[in-house]
Formats: structure tokens, sequence, C-alpha cells
């Protein structure tokens, strides 16, 4: 019996400290990279509530009869207490940059457009492979492993503070 409760111990002491060892290396960490804040589920939330909203380039700040890319973050970031630029480009020098990898809800995601140099739509990463933008005809979600969006990625930047 002291032999079965002694291996018992070393058998829950092990795995308690590779368990430990491996949340600490990064691993064992079920949706590290989904991770989300209060604040960024409710930027998400906001901007879910502009669904089918439609997409017109150009469309002014502020406005929510249409939006373009930049001015839907802009708006939806806004509505929760963070300014951004007005455009995709300007956006995309804010904040931290953050790798495709290590997403999490709430950062920005930069697109270059075909045919043109440098960053041209901008989208919100909204966790588990989906991204929340003004394209196309309206405001949607698209995923971001799409031929379309992994083709034209760029990089993308935490404006967002993540707390531990």
């Amino acid at each position: 019996m002291f032999q079965t409760t002694k291996l018992f111990r070393k058998v829950i002491s092990v795995g308690i400290c590779a368990a430990i060892g491996f949340t600490g290396l990064g691993f064992g960490q079920a949706g590290t990279a989904e991770a989300a804040t209060p604040k960024t589920n409710k930027i998400i939330k906001t901007g879910a509530k502009y669904l089918g909203v439609k997409y017109r380039f150009g469309a002014p700040s502020g406005v929510t009869y249409a939006f373009d890319c930049s001015s839907f973050t802009q708006f939806i970031f806004k509505k929760n207490g963070i300014y951004l630029p007005r455009t995709s480009r300007a956006q995309a020098a804010k904040g931290i940059r953050v790798s495709k990898a290590n997403l999490s809800k709430g950062d920005l995601v930069f697109f270059k457009s075909p045919g043109r140099s440098g960053i041209g739509h901008v989208a919100v990463y909204a966790g588990y492979g989906k991204i929340l933008h003004a394209a196309g005809k309206s405001v949607k979600f698209s995923k971001l492993s799409s031929s379309y969006w992994k083709k034209n990625y760029v990089t993308a930047r935490r404006v967002v503070k993540h707390y531990a």
C-alpha cells in the first residue's frame, strides 16, 4: 500500500511539474493565440453590430451608413476608447508588431492590394481564424486562411494592451 501511494505521489508531482514547465514555455496553453480581454471582446461585439453595412471606398469617418476598411476599424476602436488614424497605412504604424502565429482578438491585420505597393486594407482579428472588416460589398467576417487573404497578408499590429 505504501509503495502504491509513494508511486502515485511521484506520478502526480512529475505531471504537475511537466504541466508548469510546458505552460512556462508556451506549450499546453489552449487558445494562447486566441487570447482576448474584455476590451477586445467588446471591440469585436461593436463591429459585429454593423455586419451587412455597405462598403464604400473613401467613406467618411464617423458615419454608420457606409464604411471603408479603415473608417470601420477607426470607428469601432473609437467607440471603445482607442483612437486610430484614418488610413490603413497610418494605422499600420501604430501599436506593436505581432506575428501571424500570435494573433489575438482585437489585433489589426493588414494586407496589400493586388497591383499596389504597401498596405491597402485593414481588418480586425476576431479569433478562431476569422477577420472582421469592411470589404467587397459590406462589413463581414472572412476566413484569414482563404487564398486571397493568405496571399495578400502583410503584417499585424496590437493596439490594445493585453494584460496577463
